[in-house]
């Protein structure tokens, strides 16, 4: 059932005050806000109506009226008004997007912690793979016959080396055998594809051969894990004692260990996305499941991309949020060179 504008205006004043008061709303402050164009009976009728269909929630029988997730939802993909940021925020962010890049790390982590300053919510900060990475080509050196050198040009054309020492003993005249078994077998291939591999390799090789490529193998997994893997910084977590949804002492130290867990699935936008906004529910994560979280992402080059997210009550100030990501997301994207990758349309949607 498509909403009516009274309707959808009435709701977007509640989402609105609530987020601001954090109080269940009535007819009363709503006809105030439309300036006594609608009556407090038919807000009333209205509300009742909105409570029906799944977009309000009345706490108690005589209180306000609160938004559901499916009217956070309508308002995030409708209502929400595009909000532009003041001087002094720009000014703010801009601070934090120009200090010295000789690591990206600490701009990253230094332009979060002003991000989440800026929105009073913890904020969580990665870099990312966005391409699966595959060894292209193995070439190995021998030092003696007890250690090589493995040298592994990746999909990316980066290339690592490692100085190994090996279990048993190697002849040089085996070395080229072995090189042939990685770039015919190992290359092209994700790390869980290699260490499948390898194992059905299991019993058709004799140990001699088999424990220098496992070795081997073992060295290039572990340098395509690293490279693929997600490096997330949370700043701002003890913000959410302030916030009247999280009074409830356990109910915060959940959510801020969870947010300090380094292997904690936060959250990020699709491929091809650059922003993603979850209310409530559509969190996955137990954890989240009261909360909302607006996260967004920019190319750093390197198949790599940062990613940026918010993390707060349903009642966030999403408009508030997703402006001051996007300024931060286009900013950090000029900043390494690469193009604009948020579009007005997407930005605001999932």
């Amino acid at each position: 059932m498509d909403l009516t504008d009274r309707k959808k205006q009435i709701l977007k004043a509640v989402v609105e005050d609530y987020i601001s008061t954090a109080e269940p709303v009535g007819s009363k402050a709503i006809a105030t806000q439309m300036g006594g164009s609608v009556s407090s009976a038919t807000i009333r009728n209205e509300l009742a109506d909105l409570v029906e269909l799944g977009y309000l929630e009345q706490p108690h029988t005589s209180a306000g009226r609160v938004p559901a997730p499916k009217g956070y939802r309508l308002y995030v993909n409708e209502l929400m008004e595009r909000q532009k940021l003041s001087v002094a925020e720009t000014e703010k962010l801009n601070a934090a997007l120009h200090l010295k890049m000789e690591e990206l790390d600490r701009a990253v982590s230094q332009a979060g912690k002003a991000v989440s300053a800026l929105a009073g919510y913890p904020v969580y900060t990665a870099t990312a793979g966005r391409k699966k990475f595959f060894a292209k080509h193995f070439d190995l050196i021998p030092v003696d016959d007890e250690s090589l050198i493995v040298v592994m040009m990746m999909g990316n054309n980066r290339v690592k080396s490692q100085l190994l020492r090996l279990q048993l003993k190697l002849d040089a005249d085996q070395i080229p055998a072995l090189a042939h078994l990685l770039n015919t077998h190992f290359t092209s291939s994700s790390a869980d594809e290699m260490n499948e591999r390898l194992l059905h390799m299991t019993d058709q090789l004799s140990p001699k051969v088999f424990l220098p490529l496992s070795q081997t193998v073992a060295y290039a997994t572990d340098v395509l894990d690293e490279a693929g893997r997600r490096e997330v910084q949370t700043v701002g977590a003890s913000r959410l004692l302030k916030l009247p949804e999280f009074r409830d002492a356990d109910k915060a130290h959940q959510l801020m260990s969870y947010l300090s867990d380094e292997d904690a699935d936060l959250p990020s936008p699709d491929e091809n996305a650059p922003m993603k906004i979850l209310i409530g529910p559509e969190n996955v994560s137990r954890a989240l499941m009261d909360t909302s979280v607006v996260v967004a992402s920019y190319d750093i080059g390197d198949d790599l991309r940062g990613l940026i997210g918010v993390v707060g009550p349903t009642r966030m100030d999403y408009a508030a949020v997703t402006a001051r990501l996007s300024y931060f997301a286009e900013g950090m994207a000029r900043m390494f060179g690469k193009k604009d990758l948020l579009s007005k349309k997407e930005e605001t949607k999932t």
